[in-house]
């Protein structure tokens, strides 16, 4: 007898549904969002960062701006919430995670998938161990295990000197840990857990 996996099938299959009804609600939204920020500071309304995604290919990770132009040359790659580079509009985008509305697109386009690992940039890519690449086994996502362990890894690093050296050794040891467990762990149930309890935590956060 012949075992079929459906999940990867399924998860495709809703992430295309919901990215596709996500965007069809929310585009009145990203127009006002793109309005406010072409009002805040000059440059485009999205910001395409260079991610490294499933199978190690390069793709654009769209986020609302929410620094100033050219802010990622000029810094480094962590950013904390009181980093000089973020705009006015950016520091509430950010707050509210309204700035990952843009990655509907890349779930939708099949680049990111609504549960899965956060992609990361090449140069903590390229510190993986041989354990650690299984997280380039699968697309990236939205939110996951390390998403609900830390929601705002910018408060972290308030106040560092040094935002990237600080990320890799407060931040990064446990968030990939928690990344590799959902990989070994991953199953429809546990992608609907993790979609449940982000959403109870943005409903909450919005709540106070």
């Amino acid at each position: 007898m012949i075992h079929v996996n459906f999940y990867p099938f399924i998860k495709r299959l809703f992430d295309l549904i919901f990215s596709f009804m996500g965007l069809l609600v929310l585009w009145p939204f990203f127009l006002l969002i793109a309005f406010l920020i072409h009002l805040d500071s000059k440059g485009p309304a999205f910001y395409r960062g260079t991610r490294v995604g499933k199978d190690g290919n390069l793709f654009n990770m769209l986020k609302f701006r929410t620094m100033f132009l050219n802010a990622d040359k000029l810094g480094p790659a962590s950013t904390s919430n009181d980093d000089p580079r973020i705009t006015r509009v950016g520091h509430f985008l950010r707050k509210y995670k309204i700035d990952e509305w843009p990655q509907l697109i890349n779930v939708l386009k099949g680049e990111m998938s609504f549960v899965g690992p956060r992609p990361e940039v090449r140069k903590f890519v390229d510190l993986f161990t041989d354990e650690e690449k299984k997280i380039l086994k699968v697309p990236p996502g939205i939110t996951d295990w390390a998403s609900l362990w830390n929601t705002d890894e910018g408060a972290v690093l308030a106040g560092s000197q040094d935002p990237d050296k600080d990320y890799f050794e407060k931040i990064r040891p446990e968030k990939i840990r928690l990344q590799l467990k959902y990989i070994n762990e991953r199953s429809l149930r546990n992608d609907l857990s993790i979609i449940w309890r982000t959403l109870m935590k943005i409903f909450l956060r919005e709540g106070r």
